[in-house]
């Protein structure tokens, strides 16, 4: 285990990647993309709905600006909602694991029925709720940033086996601020949540993110998550819990 990291009294906020970094990577590919997968056709049957046909909408120009997809036998007709065409779309995407907005939407949609119904529970390591009253505590700021919808994100810290998280949470961000390994989209978080870059930490398990962030200025960490001590502390800044963040003046827990 790492030594453990205390905050500089400058760090306002954090801000927090979800995937293997606050949730298991295995809850949101077997448990979330496959409950998606299994309900998505249910949804698209609702397409005189105004959410769903938004989404659709948007679905249908990033097919068009997609030069990729121009080369696949789907037809201007198998477009229309509902058909097996857009299923397949959404099936490309989702095997491809391509971070589609309106594919992120659709699947929030469907996850919102899936928790509002009881069939979801959304799972989060259990060092968070005690870290998230702990930071909250020191004053600081919390906030998501996550390539899933606005919607699922909320969706799924609401409906946590540990209880209702978003009290503890203050802001949420998806890729409508930019792509997580662009250093724009950063900046845009700085100013949304009215902090200077040095006044924020990211966290996540992907270093590329941690690259973007640190290059608008961003104070990072390293999330590792079920990893051996000797990964763990051959990288500098690095944690595998956040038990081991400790906001100023006060120590981290081990």
């Amino acid at each position: 285990m790492s030594a453990g990291v205390t905050l500089s009294p400058s760090v306002r906020g954090i801000v927090l990647d979800i995937e293997g970094t606050t949730t298991p990577i295995s809850f949101v590919h077997e448990t979330l993309f496959s409950y998606a997968r299994e309900h998505l056709r249910e949804l698209l049957a609702e397409a005189d709905r105004d959410d769903v046909r938004v989404a659709l909408e948007g679905l249908r120009r990033e097919w068009d600006a997609d030069p990729e997809v121009q080369a696949l036998r789907f037809t201007q007709g198998d477009r229309t909602s509902g058909s097996f065409g857009t299923m397949a779309y959404l099936t490309w995407l989702m095997d491809r694991d391509r971070k589609s907005p309106a594919l992120k939407t659709l699947q929030g949609l469907v996850w919102q029925r899936g928790y509002q119904a009881g069939t979801l529970s959304s799972e989060v390591y259990p060092d968070v709720p005690r870290a998230f009253a702990r930071w909250r505590a020191d004053g600081l700021r919390i906030a998501i940033y996550s390539s899933g919808s606005v919607l699922a994100q909320r969706l799924l810290f609401a409906h946590t086996t540990h209880g209702d998280l978003t009290p503890f949470i203050e802001q949420y961000f998806d890729t409508g601020v930019g792509a997580k390994q662009s250093q724009d989209s950063y900046v845009r978080i700085a100013e949304a949540m009215e902090c200077a870059g040095g006044e924020l930490l990211f966290v996540s398990d992907i270093i590329g993110e941690l690259h973007a962030a640190r290059a608008a200025g961003i104070d990072t960490l390293l999330c590792v998550r079920d990893a051996s001590a000797d990964v763990i502390d051959s990288r500098p800044k690095t944690i595998a819990t956040f038990d081991e963040i400790a906001g100023p003046g006060t120590t981290p827990q081990r």
